[in-house]
């Protein structure tokens, strides 16, 4: 297998041999999904796209199959069609995404995992992976988008905390949580590769009940 890899400047892909923590890893998925949950701003699709690189998977953005299917961005689904309408062309396009025969990691938007049906299937198909951020992390990387639908209140703040109150106990029956912090994406990817590790290599190695 033949790992792809971004250099520094952008979307440039270099092949490279895989090394044998990256196969090892890869093997221990038994075709396993990761994906990738957490608020917006979490990193979930920079990191995510680097984890695809050195896992050799095809790394695919939920919003952005949303916003491609529909040719809308997402603030125009909202604005023009409605959170609801949003939410289930997002089921429908995550249950699309993981129904591919082979492996992939996908990054979700904040919403998506606040789904019962959408968290069984990806309890079903995959491993999840919580990119756990503080709330000042959150509101200075989010203040960078101010696009996002659900932050644009007299508020955005209040609004972000309040997110955090109710999201964040559901975010927590990932199978994997990472903290994203204000350090270099490189960095938040190799404590997301050990955690891998960890939770994979752990349960291949405890016996069955």
């Amino acid at each position: 297998m033949t790992l792809l890899t971004q250099d520094e400047m952008g979307g440039v892909t270099i092949p490279r041999a895989p090394t044998e923590r990256e196969k090892r890893l890869a093997e221990a998925l038994a075709g396993r999904s990761i994906v990738l949950v957490g608020m917006m701003g979490a990193g979930k699709s920079a990191v995510g796209r680097r984890l695809a690189g050195r896992l050799g998977l095809e790394f695919r953005d939920a919003d952005t199959e949303i916003e491609e299917a529909a040719q809308k961005t997402i603030a125009e689904i909202f604005a023009g069609d409605g959170e609801a309408f949003f939410r289930d062309k997002e089921r429908r396009v995550i249950n699309r995404l993981l129904s591919c025969e082979m492996p992939i990691v996908l990054a979700t938007g904040g919403g998506a995992y606040m789904n019962a049906e959408t968290r069984a299937l990806i309890a079903e198909r995959g491993i999840s992976i919580w990119l756990k951020a503080e709330f000042e992390v959150l509101m200075r990387r989010v203040r960078r988008k101010p696009t996002r639908p659900l932050l644009q209140t007299p508020d955005p703040e209040a609004t972000l905390r309040n997110l955090i109150d109710v999201r964040y106990p559901t975010y927590a029956q990932a199978d994997v949580t990472v903290l994203s912090r204000d350090v270099a994406h490189d960095i938040v990817l190799e404590d997301v590769i050990g955690a891998l590790e960890a939770h994979l290599l752990k349960a291949d190695a405890d016996p069955a009940p």
